[in-house]
């Protein structure tokens, strides 16, 4: 048994579904609508300590619809496509924007301005797998990290997972597009003791195409060392030191940078890149480019969620801040063009020519930061405070694991004047992405 899934007669089905509701919103009094329809199958399992634990196949569907009323909007969710519940669907979107303050920045993309012919990204590639081959590899994946260090006494399991899906977006200013897409994955998450030090910690892999993961022998071992290399941490001491973020948390530095230049943020009044446009927001060695039609990669799409097309753009020219990242909404609000950017943006990347030993030794004595908690910067100011564990550094090499540490700076002093170097380590698994970040200096308060 393995999932089934047809995209172009799922396409079909929920083409003629929208193109309906379509008529029928506006035979209800809509001056103008707008529908997202998806359909996905999937695929899950786990199993821990050698057995199955989980097996779970889904079939999921979902309808929105936002109406139009003069410059008023409502909007409405239904995962029932019977036809009771589409036109119940219909009745409530209409009902709310009837009721709504006007907003003239809310409209629909125009006719000239929407995509006509979508590209083949080739973002849906099937993986052939039925549920029993899924639980033997999940079983595989988790042996493979048990088996590396008699320090691993437990697990939470080993995963596989496998889901395809169409989405189409439809309005009534003639745009119908769809884009059917595939993710997959495998992950381990490992516990190990060692005296009374306990430790836990993950590895995963994930893609698009099935023979571009990870084979389960390497997503096992780097759970292991992972979890082995963070026993017997130890607490460092306060005081301003140089720190490495691996890409897993450079990452989030950089969706925190685009979070600032985005369109919410800044009609709002709550960034502090507000007013900043051709300023010095990184070194001058930084561009960020953002590439959403890249073949088979995890952030690409033809379109944005307003249904235009998607295109290579920078955001960061020589460290300079030359875009912002606007939908049509959003710029509307802010008097600007939209940058195609409904969504957020897709495949940027930020990677250097540096190696992560590279940048160890170049750091010299320092702490790397490998995990964060709490919920980071604050947009307005920038100010940046993180709960963080790692490994601390001491003549170009890492030492001891290290917890219970917060790094504090600020957004903007770290990306424009104390980001030293970029390394080539990026990670290809999300949307956006960072080499290891290294930075001169922050406030690491430890014992």
């Amino acid at each position: 048994m393995s999932i089934q899934f047809n995209p172009q007669q799922e396409k079909n089905r929920l083409e003629v579904l929208t193109r309906r509701i379509l008529d029928k919103a506006k035979s209800a009094g809509a001056d103008a609508c707008e529908v997202a329809a998806s359909a996905s199958v999937g695929l899950e399992v786990q199993a821990r300590l050698g057995q199955s634990e989980k097996l779970e196949m889904m079939r999921d569907q979902s309808l929105s619809i936002t109406i139009f009323v003069g410059q008023s909007r409502g909007s409405a969710t239904t995962t029932d496509l019977s036809d009771s519940a589409l036109q119940g669907t219909i009745d409530a979107a209409l009902a709310i924007a009837k009721v709504t303050a006007p907003d003239p920045s809310a409209v629909l993309a125009s006719s000239d301005q929407i995509i006509r012919n979508v590209p083949d990204l080739q973002l849906d590639h099937p993986w052939e797998i039925s549920a029993k081959e899924a639980i033997d590899l999940a079983i595989e994946v988790e042996a493979a990290g048990r088996d590396e260090d008699p320090r691993i006494t437990n697990s939470e399991g080993g995963c596989v997972s496998s889901t395809r899906g169409i989405s189409i977006h439809a309005t009534s200013e003639g745009l119908m597009v769809s884009q059917p897409s595939s993710i997959h994955g495998m992950s381990c998450v490992l516990l190990a003791e060692d005296g009374e030090s306990r430790e836990r910690s993950y590895a995963y892999t994930q893609s698009r195409r099935s023979d571009q993961l990870w084979s389960p022998e390497i997503v096992g071992r780097e759970a292991a060392q992972k979890t082995i290399a963070r026993l017997n941490p130890r607490k460092c001491k306060t005081g301003e030191a140089p720190v490495l973020f691996i890409p897993e948390t450079a990452s989030g530095l950089l969706s925190s940078f685009i979070s600032a230049i985005s369109g919410v943020a800044l009609y709002r009044k709550s960034s502090y890149l507000l007013d900043r446009l051709e300023t010095q927001v990184f070194p001058k060695w930084v561009t960020l480019e953002e590439n959403p039609l890249l073949p088979c990669a995890i952030g690409s799409s033809a379109y944005d969620g307003d249904g235009l097309p998607t295109r290579e753009q920078a955001f960061v020219t020589d460290g300079l801040l030359s875009n912002y990242a606007l939908s049509l909404y959003s710029a509307n609000r802010l008097g600007l063009e939209t940058t195609h950017n409904a969504g957020g943006v897709r495949n940027l990347f930020l990677k250097g020519a540096t190696s992560f030993e590279e940048l160890i030794s170049e750091m010299g004595r320092g702490l790397v930061v490998t995990e964060l908690m709490g919920q980071g910067g604050n947009l307005v100011n920038g100010d940046y405070s993180r709960g963080a564990s790692g490994f601390w550094v001491e003549n170009g090499e890492i030492s001891y694991p290290v917890h219970e540490v917060t790094v504090a700076s600020n957004l903007d002093r770290m990306l424009r004047d104390d980001l030293l170097a970029v390394g080539s380590d990026i990670d290809l698994r999300r949307s956006i992405s960072a080499g290891s970040m290294l930075f001169e200096r922050m406030m690491v308060a430890g014992s």
